[in-house]
This record gives C-alpha cells, structure tokens and sequence, in this order.
C-alpha cells in the first residue's frame, strides 16, 4: 500500500487537479447545507412530480367531460364550467357482468347509451397495445365482452353507436351489437409479418404517430382501412433473455429471439392501398387512390358526408401531402388538398390536420413559418391565420357554427406559448393572459376549454376558461409541491440566449446551484437533444430530462454543476429557416452549435472551462457523440444514452424525411455520423443502450464502440437486458441515472 506522500505526487498538475477536487467538493456541500437533498429513487419515481389533470375527453354535449378516476376503478363526469364531479359514467366495484379489476381506458359510443372499457392492456410499440374490452352498457349497467377471440386492438364505435370494428392479429372484425354481438370476419389475409389490416406497421406508427387505420362511413354503412402488405419488408430480430421486472420465463435456459418488419434507409417499405368493405352486401372493394409506387398513406379519416372518406398521402420524399375525398362504393378519389414545401412537410402538421362537418384546417409552413389554412371539404381555401413571424404549435379545430379557429401559438417568442382564437371577421384574441407555457383542451363545442400554465418557475396550473379566456375554475394549483420543493434547497432556473462565434442566436435555460457565487468557477453539464422540430428550451415547469421543474438537473446542480441547455440550428419554433437548415447533414450544424456553446460557456466568469461535460438520449445521444467529435477539444466528458450512430442504421420514414436516400445523399449519410468520426473522439465517453430497443437498435452502439476499438479509442458501456429505447422497469432507470450522474463525477473531478 502507498502511503500518503507516494500517492499524491507534488506536480503542478496534481496541485491543480486537487484544488479541482476541492472546489467541487466545498460547493457540493454549500449545496447541502442549502436544504435536504434530492434522491435519484425519489426523481425515477415521480415523488416530485406535478399533479397533472390528464385523460381529459370531452362528451358530445360540450358542458362536460370525462376522466378515469386516479384508482383506475370509475370513469367520472365532470362540469366543463365549474370542474366538479356531475356524475358517474362507470363504475367497477359495482357493474354487473364480468369483473374489472381496473380501467385502462374507454371509448364513448357516438349515441352516448355506451362505452368500451379497456382492460388487461399490453403494450407492443410506442402507441400500439393490446386489451381486452367490454362493452358497457350504460343503462342497464351491465358489460359484455366485445369478443371471446382473444384481445383486440384500436375498436371503434360505427357513428350510429350499433357496431364496433376492431383489430386482432392483422385482420378486421366486426361486432353486431343489436345481434347479440353477433361476430364475423372483414379480412382474412392478415399475417404476422405479412399483411397488417386497419392498424400501422412499424414505421408508420412511430413515423407518422398513429395507431389507427380504419373508420367507419358517416353513414355506418361501410368499413373503410389501410392495408399494408410488409412482405417485402426486411426482418430486424433483438435477442431476449430471461431477465426480470418483467422476468421472461421462457427464455430461462435458451435466448430467444424477437422479429419483426423494419425498413432502414433506402429499403422497401410495406406496399400500401385503402378498401372499403359493405356491411350489408359484404363486398370489399379498393379504393383507386392515386399513389406512386414507393408513396406513404399516413391517414384516413371520417367525413360528415358518407360518400367521402379523407384519405391523406405522400411521396417518398415528404415534401408533397395530398387529401383525396374516396367514394366507398364507386372508389373514385378526388384531390381536394394539395401542399407543397421545401424540403420535406413536417409529421406534426400532418398529424394535426383537423376535418369538421364541413372543413379541413391544414397547418403548413409554406410561408416560411406554421400558420393554418381553412379549406371547404371541396378543396377550396377559405382563409388564414399566417403572415406573422410566429409558429402555431398545436391545432384545437374549427367551429362550424361562428368560423372561429382555435390554436395556440408563440407571436412571443419562441420560449412562450399561449392560447388564441381567430374570428371569421379577421380579429385575433388571446384566451390566456400569463406569460409561459399554456396548452388546452377544449369542450366539443368551443365553448370551455381546460387550460394548462406552467412557467420555469411555477408548477403546472390547470384552469377552466370560457372561450373568452374569463377563467371559470382552478382545478389543481401545485402549491403543495412548490412547497415541498422549496424545502430542498433548490437552484435558479434562468433563461438566456447568446450568439455564437457563427453569429447564430440561439436560446437555452440554466440551473445554478443553490448559494451560487459568481466569483467561483463550477463545471458544467450540458443537457441536449436538438433533433429536427424539437424543442427543449421553454418558459416551462416541463423542462429537462424528467421535466418536473428541470428535477434531475437540480439533483446535479446540488453535486455542484451548473447545467445548460442549448436548443441548436435544426429545433423548433423559430421557423422553417431555422428549423430546416440540417437538411441532408443532420448533426453537422447542431455539433457545431453544442460546441460553440460549450465555448461561450467557457468564456463565462462563473464556469471552469476545462470540466464541461454534455449528455443526451436518442438524438441527442447522437448529438453528444457528433459534438464530442466535431473537431475542436471542448468536453472533457460526454454520456450517450440509446444513440443513433448511423442513418443508414435508422428507418426510412425518420431518415429519408431530412437525409432523402443513402443513393441519393451518400456524402450526407457517409462522411456526416459519429462512425466516421470515431478517430475524431475527445474526452471521456459512457454509451448505455437497451438491447430490446425496437426504435434505434443496439446495432447503432454495437457498430459505433467496434470503431472506437479499432480507432484505439477508450470508453465506457452499460447495456440494459430486455430494455426498450425507454429504458425503464424495476430500478433500471434510477441505476441508469446513477450512472450517468457517477459517471460525470469520477471523469470531471
């Protein structure tokens, strides 16, 4: 054993990395003093979390809606104007019929008389399940089984409440409610790995975020849906062990294997095309929709009119969206919609297009930022709400009856959202006064709306407003939690904006420690993820990695860092300029905006320009592990949590949308990835990565630390067994947290 003079050798350097030490160790225990300290078990297990008003589903009387109760055991109705309990619409501990042990979710039938009731839900993708439901009857407060074939998924109600479709194992069913539920097949193609009827493979719901592909006509005549044939398709297969929490029994002496469809870029995606089905007559027909040969359906909607069915599609590139009014029974397709951008058509504005009885409500960038555009279900353009310098983020709808268009937008800035209407006579108003971050809910017929605040210092309020902004009712105010957290010795959150050496603006938030003083120099934590739209940067109680007032970078800053997030070239709010500018090179610019501000960091009085670190999961591990090798040595540590290491390793949909092909784009894809830059690597790396991540495969790591071996680079790895991009279940999200937060301490002492 050394004793303590041969340990601690007296060079300069050693002298400086103790005094570090020191440091660090004196404002972690300024930190300490401040307060009691958080607990990464009490962060992974939402002890600090907000209570939130969620599962909010407006009724069809527009005075009401409905919640699951926090038990899981009754839906309730609430009042719209006042937020209290008007009724209960199901209630488990005392229906007739099988016993519910819990309510998972529920589905209103369009006559009001019953419900769907979820239970014994399994997960299978981000917005894919399984469950088994029960029709409930509302009446006579008894429920039935809506089959005994074994669950289902996405049931829908026909408009006229009498029949219910539904999805099991890639064929459509139908229910024949006033026929003692009376079953029959639609479609018997369905296959796994094959033929998928009425629900999205793979790609498209995680691309185009759906989970659905079937409706009813208005008329409760037909069953219209997507097909997608996915035999051409290439197989992916993650191998899975036996594991625990959950423990997967069956692979306790052998692995095994899961398989399924995914497209990387440049690979055939499933062949789609829409049929239509006649209930009485029981004929199938396709519906001769205009597609080329390599096109996307990404939606189907219900019209008002029953000899229209909204079908939206794409081209390969993203950059055209087409709606086409079909005929169910003649299958003609009319183009009523046709747009047109540069570069690609973001997945959000076609997720949010809005039809009313008589309207389509299409949000587009075309004038450069998003505003929305009101056309008849003919195809003819109505009116606007663009021109601004502003970007409308979510689309609540139109009202038929006074033309009035409901959104909310950021005219403010990029880091403020609120709540607006539009009135048919050209006039705009503000339906929520305070500064931060707003969203709503509205009732079906405009006339409330649940209003959800929050700003970087105040936890989520959720009032009830009339559609003149007058607030009605406080349901849930947060002040016990700002109590509580107070108590812990919390730092600042402050928000700031700089320009970089390139002369780009860009915005980004910080937490100080509790007791911060400028005339120190702490290390820093950069927190990222900067991929295509996205935005982390807000006036928002929900930023951060676990949002809850930035919770896990309070729990840093009490280890005595300031954390920083920067929200670089290629995010959102700030326009289609600024949004689009990474086309075909994603991650050059958005490193060399992370570095830059890694460098206007260092310039700061406050910050030790040598121990900054920077982090990020999914894109923003691919962002950390571009920024760590972008050319200039400003991290000394980095963490990449489930990282895309490769375009070429990700799907079409995602890739191609801003890298078009790897044919087409080979420079992009080849030259601009942390592969090619293995060599480039600078400072201390973790990568950690679940081995059951169906989104961005181990593949992406696997191939990526081959290169750094072979680059004779040094690093770190965690894999995580039987784990999702989520990685979550038992402790593994408080050990991988623990790892990250470990992981900065031992490298930037």
């Amino acid at each position: 054993m050394l004793n303590f003079a041969q340990y601690y050798v007296q060079t300069k350097a050693e002298m400086k990395r103790m005094a570090i030490l020191c440091a660090t160790l004196v404002l972690a225990a300024a930190a300490a003093m401040a307060g009691p300290k958080l607990d990464l078990k009490g962060i992974t297990s939402g002890e600090f979390a907000a209570k939130g008003i969620h599962g909010v589903r407006p009724l069809d009387d527009g005075e009401a809606y409905a919640r699951i109760s926090d038990d899981g055991q009754r839906v309730v109705k609430y009042s719209f104007k006042t937020g209290k309990q008007v009724g209960v619409l199901f209630d488990a501990a005392t229906v007739g019929g099988a016993k519910i042990s819990k309510v998972d979710g529920y589905i209103m039938s369009p006559d009001g008389t019953k419900m769907l009731i979820q239970t014994q839900t399994e997960p299978i993708y981000r917005r894919s399940f399984t469950a088994v439901y029960y029709i409930y009857y509302i009446g006579n407060n008894k429920v039935e089984p809506l089959s005994d074939g074994g669950p289902q998924q996405t049931p829908i109600f026909s408009p006229d409440g009498k029949q219910v479709a539904f999805v099991r194992e890639g064929n459509i069913y139908l229910v024949k409610l006033l026929y003692d539920n009376a079953e029959s097949q639609v479609t018997k193609d369905g296959k796994r790995n094959e033929v998928i009827n009425g629900v999205p493979d793979w790609v498209y719901e995680e691309e185009f975020a759906t989970n659905s592909s079937m409706v009813f006509t208005a008329d409760s005549r037909q069953i219209c849906w997507i097909r997608y044939d996915e035999s051409a398709v290439k197989e992916y297969s993650m191998q899975l062990f036996k594991g625990s929490n959950p423990s997967l029994d069956q692979y306790a002496d052998y692995p095994g294997l899961y398989t399924y469809k995914y497209p990387v870029a440049g690979g055939a995606n499933s062949k789609v095309a829409v049929y239509s089905f006649d209930i009485k007559s029981r004929q199938t027909r396709k519906i001769d929709l205009p597609l080329d040969a390599d096109g996307y359906i990404p939606r189907i909607k219900m019209t008002s009119d029953p000899t229209k069915v909204a079908i939206f599609t794409m081209n390969r590139h993203q950059d055209q969206l087409m709606i086409y009014m079909a005929n169910p029974l003649s299958t003609v397709c009319q183009l009523v919609v046709q747009e047109k951008v540069d570069k690609y058509i973001k997945h959000e504005a076609m997720a949010s297009i809005k039809i009313s009885d008589g309207h389509i409500l299409v949000p587009s960038d075309r004038s450069g930022y998003m505003g929305l555009y009101l056309y008849t279900l003919g195809g003819r353009l109505v009116r606007s709400v663009a021109g601004g310098k502003f970007e409308v983020s979510d689309v609540y709808g139109y009202d038929e009856r006074t033309g009035d268009i409901y959104y909310a937008a950021n005219p403010d800035g990029p880091t403020e959202k609120k709540v607006y209407v539009a009135h048919a006579n050209g006039k705009t108003e503000c339906l929520t006064d305070k500064a931060g971050w707003n969203s709503a809910v509205f009732s079906a017929n405009f006339k409330y709306f649940l209003n959800a605040w929050s700003d970087i210092n105040t936890p989520t309020t959720y009032t009830l407003k009339d559609n003149s902004g007058k607030t009605l009712a406080t349901l849930a105010d947060n002040k016990e939690l700002a109590a509580k957290l107070a108590s812990c010795g919390l730092g600042s959150r402050e928000l700031f904006s700089f320009t970089t050496q390139s002369g780009v603006q860009l915005n980004g938030w910080m937490v100080k420690p509790a007791g911060f003083d400028a005339s120190k120099r702490y290390p820093v934590i950069m927190f990222q993820y900067g991929g295509p739209g996205n935005q982390q940067v807000m006036n928002s109680w929900d930023i951060g990695m676990c949002g809850s007032g930035a919770i896990l970078e309070q729990y840093m800053a009490q280890q005595g860092y300031i954390v920083v997030c920067v929200d670089n070239r290629g995010t959102g709010g700030r326009g289609a300029e600024f949004e689009k500018c990474t086309y075909l090179r994603l991650g050059d610019l958005e490193s060399k905006d992370q570095v830059e501000t890694a460098i206007w960091l260092g310039q700061q009085p406050y910050v030790d320009k040598e121990r900054i670190g920077i982090w990020g999961w999914s894109y923003g591990g691919w962002n950390t592990l571009m920024s760590m090798s972008e050319g200039r040595p400003v991290f000394r540590a980095g963490v990449a949590v489930a990282p895309p290491t490769s375009w070429r390793y990700y799907d079409t949909v995602y890739s191609e949308r801003y890298m078009r092909t790897p044919k087409e784009n080979p420079t992009g894809y080849d030259e601009v990835n942390p592969i090619a830059r293995a060599s480039k690597l600078s400072g201390a790396l973790l990568i950690c990565h679940g081995l059951a991540d169906d989104n961005v495969h181990f593949r992406n790591t696997a191939e990526y630390t081959e290169a750094l071996v072979q680059a004779d680079k040094d690093f770190k790895e965690n894999i995580y067994t039987n784990r999702n991009h989520g990685i979550s279940g038992g402790n593994t999200r408080n050990h991988l947290f623990r790892q990250i937060v470990n992981f900065f301490g031992d490298e930037m002492r």
